[in-house]
């Protein structure tokens, strides 16, 4: 065999050792950055649900208050304005759901945007970005947080008066009547027809 020809195979195979490498490092750092986005992506789902179970949970209570106050007074019309809930089951449902994405609620609270009510969630995932060739991934846990509002989506006139048969007129061309003296709490339409619950932007 050429002198020449192994002394370029003798200089080839460094260069290739050198190159695979590199595209080995290269796909290892890719997989890393996969799996950091891989776990930020679960955790904001489970951020999203937690606090839209907490809003959700908001939502039944209003709907249960504005069903046991018509006929007893004059309050009733003030629970469709989506603030009279105390928020008592919010946090557990809350929690339900971060537990269902293998998360944990380690922030909780009150929230208001643009004037509507709601809950903000910070979860943390129980389970980690993984191993990877970046320290310490191994052990990290992704955050993420997130606000749901209850907002109401029915209108009354502003002159209605709770004690005589009053008619609403709801987001999507919805509308119902309710009638304090002739009240049974079917007349009720659904909780997503009186209250809309979104993720605030």
């Amino acid at each position: 065999m050429p002198q020449a020809l192994q002394s370029d195979r003798g200089q080839t195979l460094p260069i290739y050792i050198w190159m695979t490498g590199i595209l080995l490092f290269v796909a290892f750092a890719f997989f890393a950055f996969a799996q950091a986005a891989s776990a930020r992506n679960g955790a904001q789902s489970a951020a999203d649900a937690a606090a839209l179970a907490a809003a959700q949970d908001a939502r039944g209570e209003l709907v249960d208050g504005l069903g046991g106050s018509i006929g007893e007074g004059d309050e009733w019309l003030d629970w469709l304005g989506g603030d009279k809930f105390t928020g008592d089951g919010a946090r557990g449902a809350a929690e339900a759901l971060a537990a269902d994405n293998d998360s944990s609620v380690i922030g909780f609270g009150s929230a208001e945007v643009n004037g509507y009510p709601g809950f903000r969630a910070k979860i943390e995932t129980n389970y980690t970005v993984g191993d990877s060739i970046i320290p310490g991934t191994e052990s990290q846990h992704a955050q993420a947080e997130a606000t749901a509002i209850v907002k109401p989506r029915c209108d009354l006139a502003p002159a209605a008066a709770p004690e005589k048969a009053v008619e609403f007129e709801c987001d999507g061309g919805d509308s119902f009547e309710i009638d304090p003296d002739d009240f049974d709490l079917a007349d009720l339409p659904d909780a997503s027809v009186l209250f809309s619950v979104h993720l605030a932007d």
